[in-house]
């Protein structure tokens, strides 16, 4: 999948969780408000029957539910089977009793405190069986027993949870229900004077509702998530655009072997931060690609010098019998040396070429070990013409043993080279750095800011031996541990070179540091 696609697609699929959470959210809140006014008009109207005009406060025997249960006398009827009726109308049962009394007011067709309530909340013969929009009331008795208004056709079904009300006369309850075909949302009210008043209400209409409405959420949802899908599209291409520019830059560029063309950077946002950080790779790609040119170049000129010495040497061999014993003890002296400092040369040129990156063969190096070692192998070359004064602590430090001798050596080598005859070199090693210093003339100050660099050689330094790679190997070696090198002269005189070698490691019991060599 191409990086536009996988933008359409989360844009997309964000629009789409978006709408369809405010469809879900509306949904609800409509269902919640429509079935609130139900639930709202429902209590009202229970409090009506539940509070009739006229007549005693209610009680055990006053109130509209006696006690005790029976069958109305006026005004409600209790439900009777199809056919049933008894003489007079009468439907079936017992006598009227003292524990199923009407409410106060319902013996007459206008009591002292007006009409009774059920009475006022007939159900229309020509609505729906439980009321229409108006509802559907009935009473429930303190035995149990169902009391529907005349003329009704319908009936609540009184559960286990509207007979507890009933018989306790206190709670409420709230349900949905399915009778006959028909979703009713049922109150169930406790009275004060005993039983219970229940109140029902079709939600057909509101079912219809809520029908239509999640019909038009559906429609408006999908046409939704087809719009985010088609605008994430057009966000993707719109904002890859100035990738696509990039991605062209930088495949011309990487095309062509000029490494010094460089990328547009225009403001400061995330594209033009990649500009300058792919910038900063060429630069560096660049640097090492001129360095190695150098390092090949300026390898190539030192090399010339020797090589031609030696072809010179070997062309004379061939008369070698020609000429006086001591031209020709010379001449093999001249090759050996000529071979000695190409060696050199070459392993130099093969110490530069490895960078500073550290290498693999890395172990736990006693640095002052190896600088004694080091300074004690320098001083029987220099024999007595130069005394070296070494003063060192231990350090212990993670490199590559051979690379970190070449450096020691290359720092030795240097003051010994530049020490007048009976001069003395001070080495130090502490905290990790090492500090040679000789007594010779230093460093003009022209000088300084080339020491370390490839093949560079001072005027004083041309004719004597050497490639001027030894100090550049140095600095390369302290790089790849993660040092510094610095050159400065000494405020009485002489050259003082000082070297870091990296972070230290901890040492268990160290040994005395050594003095002298």
């Amino acid at each position: 999948m191409t990086l536009r696609a996988r933008i359409a697609a989360v844009a997309g699929i964000a629009v789409a969780v978006a709408i369809l959470a405010t469809a879900f959210f509306t949904y609800l809140a409509t269902r919640s408000s429509l079935r609130g006014e139900v639930d709202s008009a429902l209590a009202d109207r229970a409090n009506q029957v539940d509070r009739p005009r006229g007549g005693p406060p209610g009680g055990p025997r006053g109130g509209p539910l006696g006690a005790r249960g029976g069958a109305p006398r006026e005004g409600l009827e209790a439900p009777r089977k199809r056919g049933a009726a008894g003489a007079g109308g009468r439907p079936p049962g017992p006598p009227p009793g003292r524990g199923d009394r009407p409410p106060p007011g319902a013996g007459g067709p206008a009591g002292p405190g007006g009409p009774p309530p059920l009475e006022r909340l007939r159900p229309d013969p020509t609505e729906s069986p439980f009321g229409g929009a108006e509802g559907y009331t009935q009473f429930v008795t303190s035995s149990g027993r169902v009391l529907r208004p005349p003329r009704s056709t319908a009936s609540l079904p009184a559960d286990g949870r509207a007979r507890e009300i009933a018989r306790s006369g206190e709670g409420r309850d709230l349900t949905d229900r399915e009778v006959d075909g028909t979703h009713l949302r049922v109150l169930t009210q406790g009275t004060p004077y005993g039983g219970a008043v229940q109140v029902a209400r079709p939600l057909d209409e509101i079912d219809q509702q809520l029908s239509r409405l999640l019909v038009a959420l559906t429609v408006l949802g999908a046409v939704g998530v087809a719009l985010g899908v088609g605008l994430g599209a057009l966000v993707a291409r719109a904002a890859l655009v100035p990738i696509g520019r990039f991605t062209s830059r930088t495949e011309r560029l990487s095309s062509q072997p000029d490494l010094s063309q460089r990328m547009e950077v225009v403001g400061d946002d995330e594209l033009a931060r990649l500009a300058r950080s792919f910038n900063s790779t060429l630069d560096a790609l660049e640097s090492a690609v001129e360095a190695q040119r150098h390092l090949v170049a300026d390898a190539s000129h030192e090399l010339r010098t020797p090589i031609a010495s030696l072809r010179a040497n070997v062309q004379n061999l061939e008369d070698a019998e020609r000429l006086p014993a001591e031209e020709r003890d010379k001449m093999h002296a001249d090759i050996v040396e000529e071979l000695d400092e190409l060696t050199s040369l070459v392993g130099d040129v093969v110490e530069l070429a490895k960078g500073s990156k550290p290498g693999e063969a890395q172990d736990d190096v006693r640095l002052d070990h190896l600088v004694e070692d080091l300074v004690s192998r320098a001083g029987r070359r220099a024999g007595t013409e130069i005394d070296i004064d070494v003063s060192t602590e231990p350090t212990l430090i993670r490199g590559e043993p051979e690379r970190l001798s070449r450096a020691v050596s290359n720092l030795l080598g240097n003051a010994v080279k530049w020490s007048p005859p009976g001069g003395s070199v001070e080495v130090e090693l502490t905290g990790g750095v090492l500090t040679v210093r000789d007594h010779g003339p230093g460093f003009r100050e022209e000088d300084l800011p080339h020491v370390f660099e490839r093949f560079y050689r001072a005027p004083a330094a041309r004719g004597m031996s050497g490639s001027g790679l030894g100090l550049a190997i140095v600095q390369q070696a302290a790089e790849a541990h993660g040092g510094f090198v610095e050159a400065s002269n000494a405020s009485d005189g002489g050259a003082l070179l000082r070297a870091g070698f990296g972070p230290l490691l901890e040492l268990g019991e160290a040994p005395e540091p050594v003095r002298q060599a």
